[in-house]
């Protein structure tokens, strides 16, 4: 049976540890999110896009980190309080995570291994870089930075419809 995102537990911004299986049946977008980024104004578009989905078994998934540019200098209640009061962010927030490196997230070396960037890249290479997951917690595909959330949301119904 190959691995699936389920096996992962992390740490929610609060403290408390989170098991990946709560989201068994559901699409996922997991995103590497930064308060202090030229990609920023994607929580609009993540919010938007998690509020039109969520009824239909969609969760957007955050995990703020400060390994790009330092464009996430706060600490994880800081950095709630700016999603919530910037951009009105109502769906998970994960502890600030470290995604490339030795103290690399294990979910995010997961996430890396199954679905590689540009030229078969392990690295992520910037903020709001964007992973989809089907309701197996299976990785479907990678999204770059620049890639709009409302630009998947064709990607996001499909994997919702089946």
């Amino acid at each position: 049976m190959s691995q699936t995102i389920y096996e992962f537990t992390v740490p929610l911004n609060n403290g408390e540890m989170q098991s990946l299986s709560a989201y068994k049946g559901q699409v996922l977008l997991i995103v590497n999110t930064a308060s202090k980024c030229g990609f920023t104004p994607q929580y609009d578009g993540l919010q938007t896009v998690y509020a039109k989905y969520k009824e239909q078994g969609f969760a957007v998934l955050g995990f703020p980190c400060d390994q790009f540019g330092h464009q996430e200098p706060g600490d994880d209640k800081e950095i709630e309080q700016f999603c919530s009061l910037t951009f009105n962010v109502n769906f998970p927030l994960y502890k600030k995570t470290d995604v490339n490196g030795s103290s690399a997230s294990p979910l995010y070396d997961f996430l890396k291994k199954q679905a590689p960037g540009l030229l078969g890249s392990k690295s992520i290479k910037w903020n709001f870089t964007k992973f989809l997951i089907n309701r197996k917690g299976e990785v479907v595909k990678r999204y770059a930075p620049t890639d709009k959330p409302e630009s998947i949301t064709k990607d996001i119904e499909k994997l919702l419809a089946e």
